[in-house]
C-alpha cells in the first residue's frame, strides 16, 4: 500500500518529529524562519520544507514583516487529531483509575 503524502492532512504532516517540534515552538508565539534554524539546529532549506508542508495542511500561517516571513500556529486543523486521541485518553484515564483502586486496596491491606 502506498504511503500517503505528508501534505494530505494534519495526521500525516505531524507524523514527522521536526514538524511537531516546529508546532511546539509556534505554540509559544509567532516566529521567523531564523528562529527555527537556531533552535532546532537545522539548515534553513530544511526548515522551509517543513514549514511548507505545515502551510499546505493549514497548520501554520505566514505573514510578511518587511523582508522577513513570520509564522504562527493555526490550531484549527489539529482538532481531528485531538478528537481521535481523546478516545485513547479516556481509556488511559480509566486504566489509571483502576490502578489507583488497586494501589488503594494494597495500602489498606498493608495497614491492617
Amino acid at each position: 500500500m502506498a504511503r500517503a503524502a505528508t501534505t494530505t492532512d494534519a495526521f500525516n504532516a505531524v507524523a514527522e518529529l521536526r514538524r511537531r517540534q516546529i508546532l511546539d515552538l509556534l505554540a509559544q508565539g509567532e516566529r521567523p524562519v531564523g528562529d527555527f534554524v537556531d533552535l532546532l539546529g537545522l539548515a534553513q532549506p530544511q526548515v522551509s520544507k517543513h514549514l511548507r508542508v505545515l502551510r499546505e495542511v493549514d497548520l501554520v500561517r505566514v505573514r510578511e514583516v518587511g523582508r522577513q516571513r513570520v509564522y504562527r500556529l493555526n490550531p484549527g486543523p489539529l482538532k481531528p487529531l485531538y478528537e481521535w486521541l481523546a478516545t485513547y485518553e479516556r481509556r488511559w484515564n480509566e486504566r489509571f483509575d483502576s490502578m489507583d483502586d488497586v494501589l488503594d486496596d494494597l495500602k489498606a491491606k498493608e495497614t491492617d
